[in-house]
């Protein structure tokens, strides 16, 4: 079904997360290469600049003010896309976010919430999305993790929900794809640990601020697979070596997976006192970064 898909200069994408990350970083390799945007965050000044940046460089883009775990907030963005540019050709679901602590320290409310961003923003995102994917074909991609697969302590709700997140993209590919034979291919983007403020916006239970393990690849190649999967579709991508490595042996050696993910403990912290333990698990972050603090 990737027949039915369009080179990125004729798509309109519509894209969550788009302030920071992942999300931002693929919005401005998307607009470079001629696709029209509809940017998906919470932080609206961020999306501004933004689109203004876009628009300055010859591109299209409309910022849509949203918490995707709103679905009322994602069908408005979707009605929004639609107004503006007549269609949606790619939808991806990148808005996401983490805490760091361990299982039986974590509170119900934030443990619930991270659900909802990570998990019912996929699902929102989705269903708000296929209707309008099916009239002419396209991709809906959905940004997993390696720990979809394998899990990573202290992170241990962010792995329970990228777990579930590839649960509901399997099963949503089957229906969309294998029994309803719709125009639609539906894939899962796994990275690795990646260069983003991830570390900066998640909630922090550590006494200490945390980080991601090396080694950490950059964001520009995570959003240069996911605009190959708007183009030429694909299941479950996995980006970077260790995603490869970390999810191969969660399968077929689950037990070294578990011991080697244990030594990810000490690596997930530095030394030094919390900057801003709450995050933007409820809050917006509007630091408009790519890369995080151990950019070069």
């Amino acid at each position: 079904m990737a027949d039915s898909l369009k080179p990125l200069d004729r798509q309109v994408i519509v894209l969550t997360g788009a302030s920071s990350g992942i999300g931002l970083c693929t919005a401005r390799l998307a607009a470079q290469r001629g696709a029209a945007l509809v940017l998906i965050a919470r932080s609206g000044d961020v999306l501004e600049h933004l689109v203004d940046e876009i628009t300055a460089a010859g591109g299209e883009a409309i910022a849509a003010i949203a918490d995707v775990a709103q679905r009322k907030q994602l069908d408005e963005a979707a009605r929004m896309a639609i107004a503006r540019f007549g269609r949606i050709d790619t939808w991806i679901n990148d808005a996401g976010v983490s805490i760091y602590g361990r299982l039986d320290e974590v509170s119900e409310a934030d443990s619930r919430r991270l659900f909802d961003t990570n998990f019912w923003g996929v699902v929102n995102g989705s269903l708000a999305a296929l209707p309008y994917l099916k009239l002419e074909g396209g991709a809906l991609i959905n940004v997993g993790s390696e720990v979809s697969d394998a899990v990573v302590p202290l992170q241990g709700m962010y792995s329970a929900s990228k777990h579930a997140v590839k649960g509901f993209t399997d099963a949503l590919r089957v229906e969309i794809e294998d029994v309803d034979k719709a125009r639609v291919t539906i894939t899962l983007i796994q990275p690795t640990a990646v260069n983003t403020p991830y570390p900066q916006n998640a909630r922090n239970y550590l006494g200490k601020e945390p980080k991601l393990p090396d080694p950490m690849i950059d964001p520009m190649q995570v959003a240069e697979a996911i605009l190959k999967a708007a183009t030429e579709g694909g299941r479950d991508v996995k980006v970077g070596a260790m995603s490869k490595l970390n999810t191969t042996l969660s399968k077929i050696m689950p037990s070294l997976g578990d011991k080697m993910a244990a030594k990810q403990v000490d690596r997930q912290q530095v030394d030094e006192k919390p900057v801003h333990p709450e995050g933007t698990l409820f809050a917006p972050g509007h630091s408009g970064r790519v890369h995080g603090r151990d950019a070069s």
